[in-house]
Order: C-alpha cells, then structure tokens, then sequence
C-alpha cells in the first residue's frame, strides 16, 4: 500500500559548516529506494547550526511506528547525534472515497 508521508527533522550541531551538506547526504542514505524528497533550511545562531528538513512524499509505511521502526533500522549514527527533534504524518490511501474508505 502507498501512503502519503510527511516528516519534519530537526538536526543541531555546533557551527562548523557545511552542516546542509552532511543532513542531505544523511538522508539520501536513510531513505534510499524510497520515493521521498526534501527542503533543508539551515540557519546558524549563537554558535549552533541548525537545518530544518521538510521531507514528502510516497511511502510503503502504513503507520508512524513503521516510520521510525525503518529510520531506526537504516539511519547512520551522525543522524543520531543531531537529532533533536521529529514530526510525522503517515496517511494511507483508503480505498474510494478516502473518507470512509469503502466507497
């Protein structure tokens, strides 16, 4: 089944540079063969480097447990260590109308 994904990361390091580059290279080995694409924004602030993913698209994930079941399973330590923070929408595509799923 094919749902529709939505992920927003949060990733914080102190500053050093290039920290965009890294979280982009992260995440195409994280998510490799998956039909996903992402919006880094980077900022840096009193010595920190934060970048922002938006991630979306197509997934074969029914559920958000699924989710991080497959992060956890494929995600390098680095995207472990600047992990702060997550958000995630998984929604399967129902069947017919998509409100009741039966029509």
């Amino acid at each position: 089944m094919t749902s529709e994904t939505y992920i927003d990361f949060c990733f914080v390091r102190p500053a050093s540079g290039g920290f965009a580059n890294e979280i982009d290279e992260l995440l195409k080995q994280t998510f490799a063969k998956k039909r996903l694409n992402w919006f880094l924004e980077e900022k840096t602030s009193e010595g920190i480097e934060i970048v922002v993913a938006e991630i979306k698209g197509m997934s074969n994930w029914d559920s958000e447990e699924e989710t991080i079941q497959f992060i956890e399973e494929h995600a390098a330590e680095a995207f472990w260590e600047y992990l702060q923070g997550y958000k995630m929408f998984i929604y399967p595509v129902l069947r017919g109308c998509n409100s009741c799923g039966t029509h």
